[in-house]
């Protein structure tokens, strides 16, 4: 994976960035591709079957048909991909390729290819039987219109999370943010980049929609308001030919896919998703409620496809409500002044020499409380034997009943042992969280359900003599709640320390 630091801030930069990055793809369809071109009985349609359930793979053959051909006609299906690179460079672009399992993709690009996925699915169904003969430019189109930011997620895997936090949470303007992070327009950024990659035509001509032809879209989104008067709908398309023929283009089917499984991968309910909505029920001339039903149906199908994953499906907001997706982007509620006053009256007490605690238990009893006033809602405090391999319940608040009597064994765990080390804390979120999830005890993962977790071990000098783990219910932790955890954290560290010295 690529890490870009610190961030290009203009088109030429990017560009040159992202097309120096790697895509990883999953290590057994890796495996299955590179046995498939080295079968002599396979056709190259059923080798392009077998590519086509890596959209990463897909793309990398398409890029290098695509490369070097000036004004020639870019490859639109991995089909005549394949065909024009033969089977011998398809193996050796396959060997330049990362093979790499799961575990070891950055997150937030598996979650930006399970949406494309997801989109390919809802073009297909939607789209696929009335357009058959097109069923290639749509299928491909769709499939890979959000692979330029494949590229930038997999470079900058934090970008997502940012963005999502600040436009899907906090409600700021998504060109500004853009801006912020990146420098440039987003759309922009996209267009260049399907220019540059020559991807297929439909692909560049959705970024040009949607970055340039504003005025077409926001009538064509007027009209699509007043679904449940499908007369007039068609009387004000037919008084406005120009707008009719261009919202009847079928390279319009893919950014209606990709809106659609966008939108709804936010929330169902949004504005933006109903927007969506009525404007795919106007391209289809449908009433709402039967486009509805059959973007439902196509987000189904589309979650049974992709089978079980540790990655938000759509599908799931259809079952639970419709925020489910965004509980951990939420920032968890500040603590109140009353929180906040108790909060520094036992961190005082930690602090306080001699030490007011006639055990560790009231100590650590303390300290837990000071970790609860200073925002965290789960809280977990384990105490190390003396041969460190034992982690034993000390203190638990918010956390179910069997926490109260849980032990670890830090040798089952890598991470455990890491944090047994030395003082170290460790802060996990939806960047890392693929990376460290299989490496914690199942039974913490349970008790701490969630993508936000704190791990902190504390001591005396180098030694550890606990483990705090603390989070806000899964919420994203603010600024200020992981200053009081740390705060708080190295007073429990001084803490010790006097207890340690107490006179006998």
């Amino acid at each position: 994976m690529t890490t870009l630091s610190p961030l290009p801030r203009t088109l030429p930069a990017w560009i040159k960035a992202l097309d120096d990055v790697h895509l990883p793809a999953f290590a057994d369809v890796h495996a299955k591709v590179r046995l498939a071109l080295r079968d002599s009985g396979m056709s190259m349609r059923q080798i392009a079957e077998i590519i086509q359930t890596s959209p990463v793979l897909a793309l990398r053959f398409i890029q290098e048909a695509n490369r070097g051909i000036g004004d020639g006609q870019p490859a639109e299906s991995l089909e005549v991909a394949l065909s024009r690179i033969g089977l011998q460079r398809a193996e050796t672009l396959l060997s330049r390729i990362p093979a790499s399992e799961a575990r070891d993709i950055p997150l937030p690009l598996r979650q930006m290819v399970l949406i494309s996925r997801h989109a390919s699915q809802q073009a297909n169904g939607l789209f696929g039987a009335r357009l058959a003969r097109l069923w290639q430019d749509i299928h491909w189109g769709s499939l890979l219109f959000l692979a330029p930011t494949w590229a930038l997620v997999c470079a900058c895997p934090q970008l997502l999370e940012s963005w999502e936090q600040r436009v899907l949470v906090k409600g700021e303007p998504a060109s500004r943010v853009e801006r912020e992070l990146l420098g440039v327009p987003l759309l922009e950024l996209c267009l260049k980049l399907a220019e540059h990659w020559r991807l297929p035509d439909w692909i560049v001509q959705g970024y040009r929609l949607l970055g340039g032809n504003r005025r077409m879209l926001i009538k064509a989104l007027h009209i699509a308001r007043d679904n449940a008067h499908p007369l007039h709908q068609q009387q004000m398309l037919d008084a406005d030919p120009d707008l009719r023929r261009w919202l009847t283009l079928p390279s319009n089917t893919i950014v209606l896919a990709n809106g659609l499984a966008l939108s709804s991968h936010h929330s169902w309910g949004g504005v933006h998703s109903l927007r969506w909505q009525r404007l795919a029920g106007l391209y289809l001339q449908l009433p709402l409620d039967e486009l509805q039903q059959l973007v439902h149906q196509q987000a189904v199908i589309s979650a049974r496809a992709i089978g079980h994953t540790d990655l938000w499906h759509p599908a799931q907001g259809l079952l639970w409500p419709t925020d489910s997706r965004f509980q951990s982007l939420r920032e968890a509620p500040m603590p109140s002044t009353q929180d906040l006053a108790r909060w520094r009256e036992h961190c005082r007490q930690l602090l306080t020499e001699p030490t007011p605690f006639s055990n560790v238990l009231q100590l650590t009893a303390s300290a837990s409380q000071a970790f609860a006033c200073g925002g965290m809602q789960r809280v977990l405090v384990m105490l190390v034997d003396r041969k460190q391999n034992r982690l034993v319940t000390q203190q638990c608040i918010g956390l179910a009943s069997e926490a109260s009597r849980l032990t670890l064994a830090p040798e089952q765990s890598q991470v455990l042992r890491r944090l047994l080390e030395k003082p170290v804390q460790l802060r996990l979120q939806p960047a890392n969280m693929a990376q460290f999830s299989a490496l914690l005890p199942g039974a913490l993962k349970a008790l701490f359900a969630g993508e936000h977790l704190l791990l902190r071990s504390v001591g005396i000098d180098s030694r550890v003599l606990m483990l705090v783990i603390a989070d806000q219910g899964g919420s994203a932790f603010s600024e200020t709640t992981l200053q009081t955890f740390t705060k708080t954290a190295q007073c429990l560290e001084r803490a010790l320390g006097t207890f340690s010295r107490r006179e006998s």
